[in-house]
C-alpha cells in the first residue's frame, strides 16, 4: 500500500485477516527521528509496491501518483523534468532530486528508471533549512533498496507490453557472511513505442554492499551504471489550436539522426554510527558522471521562419547536435540527537555538506532563413506533414551556438532544533548557511564570469497535537539555489531566492489505518531566469514568480480490506514580472500562468486484496485527472484537460510465481503530457497493456 513517509514507525492495526499490517520506519538521512504527526511539513510517499502493481517503469510516471507534482518539458524524452507545487527549476536543465538524501539527480543520465527504488518521498514545502538548494515547492527524495544484512532472497521478472517492448529485471540479496551482504539489481528493456520509427533500449546495473561493523555501525556502498538509447523526439505540432493536426504517432524528426545516448555512472557510500539510543552520526559521499550525445531534427519555433504558418503542411525544421557532460560530487555529515533542558525536550540535527557540480555543454544548430516566396524547402529543411518523406534532404551543417563550462562549488551548514513543550506542542527552528562559488567559461566568446555569494536561510515551524489522531501545523522557510550560466556579457547569474509558507492538518487514524494531510501553501521566488531578448542562446535573471494552493493527500485501508490512495492539488502558479520572450516574440505579463502547471490535478486509486482458493490475488483501478494548463509561455495556447483510467492486478500461481498485468489509459484517451510551444507538444501514450511473470526465491 502507499504509506506516508515516516522517520519512525506509526502504530498500525491488525488486518482483516488477523495478520498485523506493519509499516516499518527507518531513520532517514537529514530528516531526524520524528513521527509523521510531529513534522511541520506535508510529506507523501510512493512505495515500491504501488509502483510495481501499476507496472510503472519510469520516475516521471511514478510521480503522476502525487497531485502536487506535474510534468514539465523533458528535452524530447531525454531527462526528468517536473514541478512541485507549481515551481520547476531552469527549463534548460533536468529537475534535480535527492537519492538517499544526497543531491544526486542533476546531470544528463536520461530519464530515471524505477529499478532499485524502495520508495519515492515527496517532501513538500519549506524544507530548505536542512536540505538546501532545492525548489521552494519541495524536493523529491529517492530511497533505494539496500542490502539486508544476514538474509538471502531475490526476485526476477519478465514482462511484455504493447508496442513489442520486452523487459527483464532481477533483484538478488545475498548474505556473504553474517556481517556482509551484497544486493544486485539489474534491468534490460528494448522495443518499440507508439511513435513511428522510434525504438528504445535501456539497461542498468545497480549493485550495493552492506557491512555491519559491530552492532552500532553500518557501512553501505551503492553503484550505478545505466544507459538509455532513444531517438530525440519533440512530439507533434498543433496548428491553430487543432490537436488533430497530425496523428499522435507521427514522428517529425529524422530517423537518420539515430539515437541520442544518455549514460550515467555513480557511486555513493554512507556510514552510520549510533553512539547510543539518543545520538547518531551519519557521514557519506557520492560522485556521479553523466554524458548525453546525439543529433535531432526539431520543428522551427520562430513563426517568421516556419513555413507551416504559410501553407498549413510544410514543417520547417532545425538540425541540432548535443554533447552534454556533467560531474557531481557531494560530501555530507550529520549528527542527530536528543536531550532535555528542564521540561523541554530537544531533538537536534547539526550537519554540513560540500557540493561540486560541473557541466560542460556543446550545442550546435542549423536554422533556416526567414520564409519568403524564394525560400526553398531544402533551405527550410522541410518535412511534409501530410506525406512525410524522411531523408528527403541532406543533413544541414550546424554551427556552434553554445560551448560552455559551468563550475559550481558550494559549501553549506545547517542546524535544526525541534523542541517539545509538554506533550502536545512542538516548536521547530533552524537555519542553513550556503556559500556559492560560481564560474562560467564561455569558449565561444572567450569570456569568463565568476560570482561568490553567501546567505543564511531560516526555517521555523510549529505543531500542535489536538489528539493522538489529529495535529495542526504551520511552517515558514527560505531557500537559496544557484542559477547555472551567465548572461551575454559573461556575468554569472545571482542565485534564486525563495520564501515559503505552509499550514495544515494531519490525520493519523487510530491504529494508523488511515493517514492524511490537508495543506494550504504560498510561495514566491526571485531571480528566475528569462530569455535574453537581444542575445539568442543567453538568459537574464530578472523574473519573479508566485504559487499558492491547497492540497489533500489521503492513504490507508478502508473497511473490507480496500487500499485507498487519494491525492488532489489546486495550484495557482503565475509569473510576477513583465519580460519579453524573444523566442516567440510574446510579452510575459504579471499574472500569466506558469507553463505546464494545471490548476486542478487529481489521482485516485483503490485496490482489493483477496484469495483465490489458497492463493493471494489483487485487483485495482485508478484514475488521474489533469486540468487545462498553459502550453506556451506568454501566450493563450493551452493544453486541454484529460482523464486517464487504469486497471491492474496480480495473482499467485504458486508460492514462488506471480502472474501480473496492467492496462494504462484504459479508454485510450487522447492526452498531452507537456508542451513548450505549439510545434513542440508531447502526446501522451495511448492504451498500453502489460503482462508478466515474477518469481521469488
Amino acid at each position: 500500500m502507499l504509506v506516508p513517509a515516516l522517520a519512525r514507525a506509526e502504530p498500525v492495526a491488525p488486518g482483516e485477516d488477523g495478520d498485523a499490517i506493519t509499516v516499518t520506519g527507518v531513520r532517514q538521512p537529514y530528516r531526524g527521528d520524528f513521527a509523521l504527526r510531529e513534522i511541520p511539513q506535508a510529506i507523501a510517499t510512493i512505495d515500491a509496491d504501488v509502483i510495481q502493481e501499476n507496472a510503472i517503469l519510469r520516475l516521471t510516471d511514478a510521480l503522476d501518483l502525487n497531485a502536487s507534482v506535474t510534468r514539465q518539458s523533458t528535452l524530447g524524452g531525454l531527462w526528468d523534468s517536473f514541478a512541485v507545487r507549481g515551481f520547476a527549476g531552469d527549463e534548460n536543465l533536468p529537475s534535480g532530486y535527492l537519492v538517499n538524501g544526497f543531491n544526486a539527480g542533476r546531470g544528463f543520465g536520461g530519464q530515471r528508471d524505477v529499478a532499485g527504488i524502495e520508495r519515492i518521498e515527496v517532501l513538500k514545502g519549506p524544507a530548505a533549512a536542512v536540505l538546501g538548494r532545492g525548489e521552494p515547492g519541495g524536493s523529491i527524495n529517492l530511497v533505494t533498496k539496500q542490502p539486508r544484512l544476514g538474509r538471502t532472497f531475490g526476485t526476477a521478472s519478465l514482462q511484455y507490453r504493447s508496442f513489442d517492448t520486452v523487459r527483464a529485471d532481477a533483484d538478488a540479496n545475498v548474505a556473504l557472511s553474517g556481517a556482509v551482504t551484497t544486493r544486485v539489481i539489474a534491468y534490460a528493456e528494448a522495443g518499440g513505442t507508439f511513435r513511428d520509427t522510434v525504438d528504445q533500449k535501456r539497461w542498468g546495473l545497480l549493485p550495493s554492499i552492506g557491512v555491519g561493523l559491530g552492532d552500532a555501525t553500518r557501512l553501505t556502498y551503492d553503484f550505478e551504471w545505466t544507459r538509455v538509447e532513444v531517438p530525440f523526439d519533440r512530439g507533434i505540432v498543433v496548428l491553430d489550436g487543432n490537436f488533430d493536426t497530425v496523428p499522435r504517432s507521427r514522428f517529425l524528426g529524422e530517423p537518420g539522426d539515430g539515437d541520442t545516448v544518455a549514460r550515467a555512472t555513480g557511486h555513493q557510500v554512507r556510514l552510520q554510527h549510533d553512539f547510543d539510543d539518543r545520538w547518531s552520526l551519519l557521514v557519506g559521499a557520492s560522485h556521479r558522471d553523466t554524458r548525453l550525445t546525439g543529433a535531432s531534427s526539431d520543428a522551427e519555433t520562430l513563426r517568421s521562419r516556419q513555413k507551416l504558418y504559410v501553407d498549413g503542411r510544410s514543417l520547417s525544421r532545425q538540425r541540432r547536435t548535443r554533447r552534454y557532460t556533467s560531474e557531481h560530487s557531494v560530501l555530507r555529515a550529520e549528527i542527530a540527537g536528543s536531550f532535555a533542558t528542564g521540561a523541554l525536550r530537544h531533538r537536534v540535527l547539526i550537519g554540513g555538506d560540500l557540493d561540486h557540480f560541473d557541466t560542460d555543454q556543446v550545442f550546435t544548430r542549423y536554422r533556416g532563413p526567414v520564409v519568403t516566396a524564394a525560400t526553398t524547402d531544402r533551405a527550410g529543411y522541410v518535412l511534409d506533414l501530410a506525406n512525410p518523406v524522411y531523408g528527403r534532404f541532406p543533413r544541414p551543417v550546424t554551427t556552434a551556438l553554445t560551448d560552455r563550462l559551468d563550475v559550481q562549488r558550494m559549501l553549506g551548514g545547517y542546524i535544526q532544533d525541534q523542541i517539545a513543550v509538554g506533550d502536545r506542542l512542538h516548536l521547530r527552528i533552524g537555519a542553513r548557511y550556503d556559500d556559492f562559488r560560481l564560474r562560467v567559461d564561455d569558449r565561444l566568446t572567450r569570456v569568463t564570469g565568476q560570482r561568490a555569494r553567501g546567505r543564511i536561510s531560516p526555517q521555523a515551524g510549529v505543531v500542535y497535537e489536538l489528539s493522538d489522531a489529529v495535529s495542526l501545523y504551520a511552517a515558514y522557510g527560505e531557500g537559496y539555489r544557484a542559477n547555472i550560466g551567465a548572461d551575454a556579457a559573461g556575468t554569472v547569474f545571482e542565485p534564486e531566492v525563495s520564501r515559503s509558507t505552509e499550514a495544515g492538518v494531519k490525520l493519523v487514524a487510530p491504529g494508523g489505518r488511515l493517514t492524511g494531510t490537508l495543506a494550504v501553501f504560498g510561495m514566491a521566488k526571485s531571480n528566475v531566469l528569462a530569455t535574453d531578448p537581444l542575445n539568442p542562446g543567453f538568459s537574464v535573471a530578472i523574473g519573479r514568480a508566485r504559487s499558492r494552493g491547497v492540497e489533500v493527500d489521503l492513504t490507508g485501508r478502508l473497511p473490507g480490506g480496500v487500499d485507498l490512495l487519494l491525492s488532489y492539488a489546486y495550484t495557482d502558479a503565475e509569473a510576477r514580472s513583465r519580460v519579453l520572450d524573444p523566442n516567440f516574440s510574446f510579452a510575459i505579463e504579471p499574472g500569466d500562468p506558469l507553463i505546464n502547471v494545471p490548476r486542478h490535478n487529481l489521482n485516485m486509486q483503490a485496490a482489493k486484496r483477496f484469495a483465490i482458493g489458497a492463493r493471494r490475488a489483487t485487483l485495482g483501478a485508478g484514475v488521474q485527472h489533469v486540468g487545462a494548463r498553459s502550453g506556451e509561455t506568454g501566450t493563450d495556447f493551452m493544453l486541454p484537460p484529460h482523464t486517464i483510467a487504469r486497471l491492474f492486478g496480480e495473482a499467485d500461481l504458486t508460492d514462488a510465481v506471480t502472474l501480473y498485468g496492467a492496462v494504462a489509459n484504459l479508454f485510450d484517451a487522447r492526452w498531452f503530457a507537456n508542451s513548450y510551444a505549439p510545434v513542440w507538444v508531447q502526446p501522451g501514450t495511448p492504451r498500453t497493456a502489460t503482462i508478466g511473470l515474477r518469481a521469488r526465491f
